[in-house]
């Protein structure tokens, strides 16, 4: 199969800024063979990406209807590391596995109540802030995360950039920072194995590991049932994609590719084509759809 896809994307169902439709309409232009939708610790904007395909199917005719993109059914899953979050991708996943669907649930209600304790932090300090501007603002169905905390800090004018409001407030080590409950990377595995997806170690080179520390969490991995990593990446070099598909070849692992696109939120990288050198070759779907054609 010819043509380039993407397998690392968010909506505004997570912190991305563009609907599950317009991500679509932008496949389309893009020209993209396949995409994944990949929104955080959440699937409820597959099914919805899912019907307006539907749709488009049904009222266009061949061949415009053969040429639309495949999409594949994803989360990231968010994971307890040293310092900051691991994200585990699970590809081509059973998106109604009541299984996942209740750990995530289980996952948001940590995540709304770290939201309201950072909301309370924000407001001691003197921001004019609360759940019901930010859904008013970005959607009553997105699921809040830092970074709509960082998006309306700036919007509001408390901060110059989505950067200082990380800096500043929300990071780590910021006054506004509070710790939730997170899945372990094993529990994140096993729980897309379940579901019928394949897990895949996100971003690699993010966690700021050597390279020791990395083939020992690779090596943890593995026995766990990880069966890819995502070598290509929008933040990589050319020498960062050798290194890494040389660790996949090592731990017999297969190799995806993402942007890792978040709309505005991430206004440099772009769907498909990262900072505009990401080029991930369609080939690589078979390791994620077996019964596919290519």
């Amino acid at each position: 199969m010819n043509g380039y896809i993407d397998l690392h994307v968010h909506s505004n169902y997570s912190d991305g800024t563009l609907s599950p439709y317009e991500i679509l309409d932008l496949a389309i232009e893009t020209g993209l063979v396949s995409f994944a939708l990949t929104d955080h610790d959440t699937v409820d904007g597959v099914p919805v990406i899912l019907d307006y395909m539907n749709s488009l199917k049904q009222n266009h005719p061949s061949p415009y209807s053969d040429s639309l993109p495949i999409i594949i059914p994803g989360v990231e899953l968010s994971c307890a590391f040293d310092g900051p979050d691991l994200h585990i991708l699970g590809l081509n996943i059973d998106y109604k596995s009541e299984k996942l669907l209740k750990r995530l649930r289980e996952c948001q209600n940590s995540r709304s109540e770290r939201n309201s304790k950072m909301i309370k932090n924000m407001q001691k300090l003197g921001f004019d802030i609360s759940e019901e501007k930010i859904y008013a603002l970005y959607g009553k169905d997105v699921s809040i995360t830092r970074a709509h905390f960082a998006r309306y800090l700036t919007d509001m004018g408390y901060t110059a950039s989505k950067d200082e409001a990380f800096d500043k407030y929300l990071g780590f080590d910021g006054p506004v920072y509070v710790k939730r409950e997170k899945l372990s990377p094993e529990e994140a595995i096993t729980l897309i194995l379940e579901a019928g997806g394949h897990p895949v170690l996100a971003h690699p080179l993010l966690y700021k590991c050597d390279d020791t520390k990395l083939n020992e969490l690779l090596k943890r991995l593995k026995s766990s049932g990880l069966h890819g990593l995502e070598a290509i990446y929008s933040l990589n070099t050319p020498e960062d994609d050798i290194y890494l598909k040389n660790l996949a070849d090592k731990y017999e692992l297969f190799i995806t590719g993402g942007s890792d696109f978040h709309g505005t939120n991430k206004p440099d990288i772009k769907l498909g084509v990262g900072k505009g050198n990401l080029r991930i070759p369609a080939e690589l779907l078979k390791n994620i759809i077996s019964t596919l054609l290519l």
